[in-house]
């Protein structure tokens, strides 16, 4: 090889691979501190294109665990309330019951139906104030579908549908209006057949016993209302499962194709760093060529 002054070739192949070997450097660094094998497109473009689209399905599917858990709340608040209505009406029932005994007089039979009453108006102020997230439960106001999006697309297989049904009114008005032809249904009238006492003419009235067998109607009517929920929670339930498995697919699989092999890492920067440092150490032999020149003058 030629010994030259203006052109150093040893300096700049040793500057090349000490340019390389920093770059190598550099990279096993951001990747060892970051924990990711891609931090760039220019890494590794397809897979860079991947893992973006698969951390963008990991929050979406965050977002329909948060729903799906939401659509879970909003039954378990309904389902509740129905429990303490179904209270109040097997209490009426026992004081229906009570009073049809016979061997109760005026006063105790108005009684009976103050009782009565209250617990009718306590029903009538549950319904009126069950209410999730500005969604009134139990007032009939809820006639559309809910739909509850618990996937990632657009069709019906990311949607559970909670039907209107499951939002019937449960207002005492409603709950006996269909059965056996009850009077108006007021509340007035329901606690006065319960107790068999008028109290606009201070009269007994009778006809308890017909209405343990409407209010058995009423308490089948709120438990068949109370199973349907249970089926809607179960499907609900089922989708958190369907999440939390697609979560873990993608969770998986994108630390595949994202996450750093630290081991791999550590031992490409302890390579990088003694080409580096060997780098350097021939850069300064290298620049010193051209002065050899020196010695032939």
């Amino acid at each position: 090889m030629a010994l030259t002054i203006n052109t150093n070739l040893s300096s700049l192949i040793v500057q090349r691979n000490l340019n390389e070997a920093t770059t190598l450097l550099n990279k096993s660094i951001e990747r060892m501190t970051t924990g990711f094998k891609i931090n760039h497109a220019a890494d590794n473009a397809a897979g860079y294109s991947i893992a973006t689209n698969w951390t963008t399905q990991l929050g979406s599917l965050d977002v329909a665990a948060d729903n799906a858990a939401t659509g879970t709340d909003m039954l378990t608040t309904l389902e509740d309330t129905y429990a303490l209505v179904t209270s109040h009406l097997q209490r009426v029932r026992d004081l229906t019951e009570q009073a049809a005994n016979g061997t109760y007089g005026s006063d105790s039979l108005k009684a009976i139906q103050s009782e009565i009453t209250a617990r009718l108006e306590e029903i009538d102020r549950i319904t009126e104030n069950a209410e999730f997230n500005g969604l009134m439960l139990m007032d009939g106001s809820i006639n559309n579908i809910i739909s509850l999006q618990v996937g990632l697309y657009a069709d019906s297989s990311s949607q559970i549908e909670l039907d209107a049904v499951l939002f019937q009114d449960a207002h005492v008005s409603s709950l006996f209006t269909n059965y056996g032809g009850t009077v108006d249904a007021t509340i007035a009238e329901v606690a006065k057949l319960c107790s068999g006492y008028d109290t606009d003419s201070a009269t007994i009235i009778g006809g308890q016993a017909e209405m343990l067998d409407k209010l058995d109607m009423v308490l089948v009517e709120i438990s068949s209302r109370a199973t349907t929920l249970g089926a809607a929670q179960n499907r609900i339930d089922s989708a958190i499962e369907t999440i939390e498995v697609q979560s873990e697919n993608i969770t998986s699989s994108l630390s595949t194709i994202r996450d750093a092999d630290v081991a791999e890492e550590s031992s490409s920067y302890i390579k990088a760093q003694i080409l580096q440092q060997a780098s350097a150490t021939l850069l300064a032999t290298a620049n010193q060529t051209p002065s050899i020149a020196l010695s032939l003058v």
